[in-house]
């Protein structure tokens, strides 16, 4: 297996023009893995840790908009950007262990497109997100987040094409997120749900984990509950519009049963998640309001 090490972008894309078979590796956790328990044996490794860019973000690129480079790790992903993408930070602490979210990275999991990817359903929550890929015969350019995943680990990058980074809205407004394992860390989702309020533009975003081929939005649900929520005067939540939000969102999901659990069981605590993040979300925008009253 050879082993290429770039140290800038442009020699990345060069090495991956000429070598597509080269399989891109950042913290390792998904790639390493594989190779340990002998589940691939990809002919080179492209190893993108030494590429500056790709380990830092801004938002200087479009008013109201964020840059992240693909190498942002988990742990500094929660440290730098939780005030701005709480829910972000939220599903980052749920991924494995320390040690795990030192490595990984928001491009691997990408990359990875599993359906169970834990930030995966917080970028689709985002209304919006996008990630950019580029290659030597293309310019970088913009795939929207929900049309990136074509089915289970797999994506829309061509075999030349790399990462460089995701782009997302602040929104300004509260984001949650829930998972649902078979123990309560280091654990890979039986399913998990994301939820963002916008007050801005007064929209819902929504983002399903590990109930489908492919994380899901619950596009139905999230239209409903912008259309019922009291944007305007903050008031209570009413238990009728959550308990109807959970359906929908249980109704979008696409589960199996499988090792992990029922495809009923599924559904069941979507369906109870969307109304608990509901809930905690609602609590804090009133508390916004009424602090800026």
């Amino acid at each position: 297996m050879e082993f290429l090490r770039p140290a800038t972008w442009a020699e990345a894309l060069a090495m991956k023009a000429e070598r597509p078979d080269a399989r891109p590796i950042a913290g390792g956790t998904d790639v390493m893995v594989e190779l340990n328990f002998d589940r691939t044996r990809p002919p080179a490794l492209l190893d993108l840790t030494a590429i500056p860019e790709l380990a830092t973000w801004n938002t200087d690129i479009v008013p109201g908009w964020i840059r992240i480079g693909a190498g942002m790790t988990y742990t500094r992903i929660i440290e730098e950007l939780g005030g701005m993408f709480p829910g972000l930070a939220i599903a980052a602490r749920t991924v494995g262990s320390p040690q795990i979210r030192n490595r990984g990275t928001i491009g691997g999991n990408l990359g990875s497109a599993s359906p169970a990817g834990d930030l995966l359903p917080v970028l689709l929550a985002n209304r919006g997100a996008e990630v950019w890929v580029e290659s030597v015969r293309k310019k970088a350019g913009p795939y929207p987040v929900y049309d990136f995943f074509t089915g289970p680990k797999r994506n829309l990058l061509a075999p030349d094409e790399l990462i460089r980074e995701v782009r997302m809205r602040v929104t300004h407004g509260p984001e949650q997120f829930a998972k649902i394992g078979t123990r309560n860390a280091m654990v890979i989702a039986v399913c998990s749900f994301a939820l963002t309020l916008d007050p801005g533009e007064r929209e819902v975003g929504t983002g399903i984990g590990s109930a489908g081929p492919t994380p899901l939005l619950a596009f139905d649900a999230g239209e409903y509950l912008a259309g019922e929520l009291d944007w305007e005067g903050a008031g209570p939540l009413d238990d009728r519009v959550a308990r109807r939000f959970g359906e929908l969102v249980a109704a979008a999901a696409n589960p199996i049963d499988d090792v992990r659990g029922t495809a009923e069981y599924r559904r069941h605590a979507l369906s109870v998640m969307a109304r608990r993040t509901l809930g905690w979300a609602w609590a804090d925008y009133r508390k916004g309001a009424a602090e800026c009253a």
